[in-house]
Formats: structure tokens, sequence, C-alpha cells
């Protein structure tokens, strides 16, 4: 059993990212089912992140590579995969949104105010800030790293490098059969 992550173990989003990737190589040693360690990792960053910033993280999850377009498609799009949150976007086009965006450029999309990103899809209204990371394997983007909060500016450079080493983690921790 893993302890939990709170503002009394992790001073600092500095910290708390340290001790969020030791959470997850906790839940995902010996367990290499995509669909199993992401869903355990979104409620590891979501309470984790509502615990030490105290600010009104609101939504927290992933999107996978669609494999439900036909082989001749040419269109690349994203599918809802393991979240915690309100309900969400169900599919995203690459290209669309922060999600899209991020998935089409494979980088990071850190977005301060959403209400400022050139076609921002608001699954949430009440979503005001957000970072979306690619996750890459062998230079092929397979899904997103999502994350809202209420307020703009809810995240930073140090959630960005925080969130890109789990990423990169989860990316290599999983079987990805069924996603590629």
């Amino acid at each position: 059993m893993t302890p939990n992550i709170s503002a009394s173990t992790a001073s600092n989003k500095a910290e708390f990212y340290q001790d969020l990737e030791l959470q997850i190589q906790g839940v995902t040693d010996g367990q290499r089912n995509w669909v199993t360690n992401l869903a355990n990792s979104s409620a590891l960053i979501y309470h984790g992140l509502r615990d030490v910033t105290e600010k009104p993280i609101n939504w927290v999850g992933f999107y996978v590579l669609d494999q439900s377009l036909p082989p001749s498609s040419t269109k690349e799009a994203l599918i809802l995969g393991p979240f915690q949150g309100k309900v969400a976007c169900t599919n995203i086009d690459f290209g669309r949104g922060v999600c899209g965006t991020a998935a089409a450029e494979a980088r990071t999309m850190l977005v301060k105010d959403v209400h400022d990103f050139p076609g921002h899809i608001a699954c949430d209204a009440a979503s005001n800030s957000e970072i979306v990371v690619p996750l890459v394997l062998d230079g092929r983007v397979i899904g997103v790293l999502d994350l809202d909060c209420e307020v703009t500016e809810g995240f930073d450079e140090v959630d960005q490098a925080g969130l890109e080493v789990v990423a990169k983690y989860l990316v290599q921790a999983c079987d990805w059969r069924g996603v590629i």
C-alpha cells in the first residue's frame, strides 16, 4: 500500500512531484495494463494536487489514440480514457482545442487562460486554465495527460516539469495494446 500525498508530506510542488512519481511507480509495479495504470495515476494526481496546491483542480485525465477510425482514414483523433472529475468530452481531433493541439504538435501546452486559446473546447465551463502533456512512444503521440483548473494561471513550469516526468514514466510502464 502506498501512502497518501498531502501537504504535510510534500511542502512544495517540486517535492510533491517527486513523491508522485514514487507513488505512481508503486501502483504500477507489476501492472502493465494501461487502463489500470492511467486510472490510478489520474486519481493520485487529482487528489494529490488538490491537497498540495489548494487550487481548484477540477479535472485530471487521459485521452488516448482513437483506434476505432477506419484504417483508410487519414484523420487522427483522441478518445476519452481514465479520469477524475466531471463528465468530459469524448472525442477530440488532433489539432482541435488544447488537447488536440498538444497531440498534433507533440509538445506540452501550458495555457494560463483557456479563454485566450483559439479553439479551446469548453468541456467544463468552470475551467480557466489547462495543461496538456503528450504521451509519446517511439516518436508517435499515443495520448495526452490533461489537467484543468478553475482559476487562471492554475499551472506553472513546475507542474509542467513534474507532469512531463510522470507522462514519460507512464508511457514506459504500460502495455499499450488496443491503443497502438
